[in-house]
């Protein structure tokens, strides 16, 4: 037993999502919309060949669409938060003092003593380098050095929905003659994923994955659907 002071500890999960969130959704993504082409390909009564074609189409065409979609997304944010920096790298070089009474106000609408809050605005911009990155993270949510790089998210997010969307095209490649392996290795896929979602979020695993294994056969039932009607018109 230990007196006076105690340490409690604990650990927050990274509500950021981190590297998990963009890898599960993106194989999510992939899983599912390429778990439907195929199904609904399938459901149009082709060959074996042709379904591999579309699945393999499939998985190409939406990967790079996602890399190439996150990408600009990515650079757009980038882009734009280094003009809001410059902005307010301006605004700290010609007008020092009323930066220094926002953040000031800052600290006082967060609960410091309004002197207690011009002492620690004071102190922080005796360093003006040090000054900036207290308002970019206070003002814009951004941390000097931390923006995130288009290149890496495209990267990941190519990866991440190219595995995916391998899922449901494999046991074609492997020699599968029917839609039924296909579909039971897709709604395996479904449930992990769904359960792998769960870390992020404050669900039971059980949860996560019943629910995306249900969307994710719902929406390949549809397109299966889909499929079978239009084969049969066009045959």
């Amino acid at each position: 037993m230990t007196h006076g002071t105690s340490r409690v500890g604990h650990e927050h999960a990274d509500v950021t999502g981190g590297w998990l969130r963009p890898a599960v959704f993106g194989a999510m993504d992939g899983l599912v919309s390429n778990f439907a082409l195929i199904a609904g390909v399938a459901g149009g009564g082709v060959d074996r060949s042709v379904i591999i074609l579309a699945g393999l189409a499939g998985l190409a065409a939406g990967a790079f669409s996602m890399a190439a979609g996150e990408y600009t997304s990515v650079a757009t944010q980038a882009e734009l938060a280094e003009a809001e920096i410059s902005l307010e790298r301006e605004e700290l070089r010609t007008n020092p003092d009323a930066e220094e009474r926002e953040l000031a106000d800052m600290y006082v609408a967060k609960g410091l003593e309004p002197e207690l809050a011009k002492e620690v605005a004071r102190q922080l911009h005796l360093d003006p380098d040090r000054a900036l990155d207290v308002h970019t993270r206070e003002e814009l949510g951004v941390t000097l050095g931390d923006l995130p790089s288009p290149r890496l998210a495209a990267a990941s997010s190519f990866v991440a929905f190219a595995v995916g969307a391998l899922v449901p095209v494999m046991p074609y490649l492997l020699g599968a003659q029917t839609l039924w392996p296909a579909v039971v290795v897709s709604l395996l896929g479904l449930f992990l994923t769904g359960a792998a979602v769960t870390r992020l979020t404050s669900r039971p695993w059980w949860y996560g994955g019943i629910r995306q294994l249900v969307l994710g056969s719902t929406a390949a039932a549809l397109t299966y659907a889909f499929g079978n009607l239009v084969g049969a018109g066009l045959g």
